[in-house]
């Protein structure tokens, strides 16, 4: 099989000759795991905001929530892994897709390589923004109190350096997603022997419902 080089310059090459070799996921789960390591440090940044707030109200709560963060990003890419997999091994059984799951997770594996650069850039950007975030500081009262917690969250993600941030990463979401989509197609068009416009609708239908709802996410706030 060529490199992954392959995978963002000819994706149709790629899968093309990926179809002719046994299934094998050792390369997309080390692919997928890489994201996972990049989505632990980006949850170490986040995180350390919550720990901050907590840690004034409460001593050692502040790690608690930090390890949580950081296993949490990490495990959530792999399960995100599964549920891309299983969503289009799923719609394109409406289109009579043949082939197995295994196969769909390799294509997923192989397709995330965009986002692994995307979060790398996203990381990038909490070095360079989260620092400047003013973390209210909660009393140990306040952790009785839902309301003063409330606030103090709002506060946090209305500080003008968490909103840049936010939007910045939401953006780089988006456009890797959308990056990585267009190499699901031509990887499950292949493994599902469908047609492309079958394909494009396996892998469009969720990844659009899923941009939407980044979209209106972003506007709520």
């Amino acid at each position: 099989m060529k490199s992954l080089v392959g995978v963002l310059t000819s994706p149709g090459i790629f899968f093309s000759e990926a179809a002719g070799e046994e299934e094998n996921l050792t390369k997309p789960a080390l692919i997928v795991f890489a994201g996972a390591v990049v989505a632990a440090v980006a949850g170490y940044f986040a995180g350390s905001l919550s720990a901050r707030m907590l840690d004034s109200a409460m001593a050692g709560m502040g790690s608690l929530i930090l390890i949580a963060a950081v296993v949490a990003a990490f495990i959530m890419i792999f399960v995100v892994w599964l549920i891309w997999a299983g969503a289009f091994f799923l719609i394109s059984k409406l289109f009579k897709g043949t082939g197995s799951f295994e196969r769909c997770l390799e294509v997923v594996g192989y397709g995330y390589v965009p986002q692994v650069i995307g979060s790398v850039i996203a990381v990038i950007a909490a070095m360079e923004y989260l620092p400047k975030v003013a973390v209210p500081a909660l009393t140990s009262a306040a952790l009785t109190n839902p309301q003063q917690i409330q606030d103090a969250t709002t506060a946090l993600m209305q500080d003008p350096a968490m909103v840049e941030y936010t939007q910045i990463s939401a953006v780089i979401s988006i456009v890797f997603l959308l990056w990585s989509a267009s190499i699901w197609i031509f990887g499950i068009k292949q493994v599902r022997n469908i047609s492309m416009r079958d394909a494009a609708l396996t892998v469009g239908i969720p990844v659009v419902l899923l941009i939407i709802y980044q979209i209106y996410t972003l506007a709520g706030m």
